[in-house]
């Protein structure tokens, strides 16, 4: 079993949390954990509460992975945990190639990514598992599920790009801006997020429902913990047949008239509020350093505490 660890964020941007949950995690283990930290700018504020950082190449050079493995190597690195959408299908591809040095990448299959990149195919993915999910449209011609829609990159996230709109004009009017599009019916209700976390065989561990009350910029700034059973057997459903490994967080709207809940997309990663799911002890960070010390894990249900609230708020940091 690992008495030390040394782990690496890639695009670690503003995930000053979760590098503070990990780090929590490691102290109540007596883990001797050096965090590393990835990013295109050493100004990246999360860099600063990392032990070591390193700067990389975007995303999109041809140089980043071969950057990524060769630190990894050289600094011994033993898992790389994404934190952004954008990183995902490139890490998926190359997941053999960090194993090769000794790495443990946390993210699912490449099919798997595939899937959760593309709303089209996330969509048909949640009707195949029996779950409802708003039909998507990529033709504004051809959308007839009526008023008010939802218009958004077929790619994107951290709603970037993504509009509301009330009638057939300003639906076109946003078709002519929006690069690569779908159109679905917007459905109306609570918006719920579920973090989930299972092991790196895809079996879960924690399932964690909860309500997001405030947002900005896709990213919650107030949220509710729910033990909701009826989310939880449908997040069960899914895990069974996608077979996560390590983190991913699912979105739903319950809708308002009628309960039935809408599932809108997987992110096969931390989500940006999951260290919230973690303080309230659904605690993922501890379990992934357990995983990686060796040891096998169950599901726990109802893991984190029903009705917490957690409210987030800016804060700053000198990065020279």
């Amino acid at each position: 079993m690992k008495s030390n660890m040394k782990i690496l964020f890639t695009s670690i941007g503003r995930r000053v949390e979760l590098v503070q949950a990990f780090r929590s995690a490691a102290e109540k283990l007596s883990l001797d954990l050096e965090i590393f930290g990835a990013d295109i700018s050493a100004s990246a504020p999360a860099l600063q509460f990392c032990d070591r950082s390193v700067i990389v190449p975007r995303i999109k050079e041809p140089s980043y992975i071969p950057t990524l493995l060769e630190f990894c190597e050289r600094e011994g690195i033993c898992a790389l945990i994404p934190t952004i959408d954008t990183d995902l299908l490139i890490l998926a591809k190359y997941k053999a190639d960090f194993a090769r040095v000794g790495v443990t990448v946390a993210i699912s299959a490449e099919d798997r990514i595939a899937i959760c990149r593309d709303k089209r195919l996330t969509a048909e993915y949640f009707c195949s598992l029996g779950l409802k999910s708003p039909i998507p449209v990529d033709d504004v011609s051809k959308y007839s599920f009526g008023y008010p829609a939802f218009i958004k990159p077929k790619d994107g996230s951290s709603s970037i790009n993504a509009y509301k709109v009330n009638t057939a004009e300003e639906l076109a009017s946003c078709a002519a801006r929006v690069p690569d599009y779908i159109i679905q019916k917007f459905v109306s209700g609570t918006e719920y997020t579920v973090d989930i976390f299972c092991d790196f065989s895809g079996n879960p561990i924690f399932i964690t429902p909860r309500i997001r009350c405030a947002v900005r910029a896709g990213e919650v700034l107030k949220t509710e913990i729910v033990q909701d059973e009826k989310i939880i057997d449908e997040m069960l459903t899914l895990v069974a047949d996608y077979k996560p490994c390590g983190a991913i967080t699912v979105q739903l709207i319950r809708e308002e008239k009628t309960g039935d809940d809408y599932y809108i997309e997987i992110n096969p990663r931390f989500g940006g509020g999951a260290p919230l799911s973690i303080k309230a002890g659904a605690d993922s960070a501890e379990a992934f350093l357990k995983l990686m010390m060796g040891q096998s894990l169950a599901y726990v249900e109802k893991a984190a505490e029903h009705g917490a609230v957690f409210s987030r708020f800016d804060q700053s940091v000198r990065v020279k």
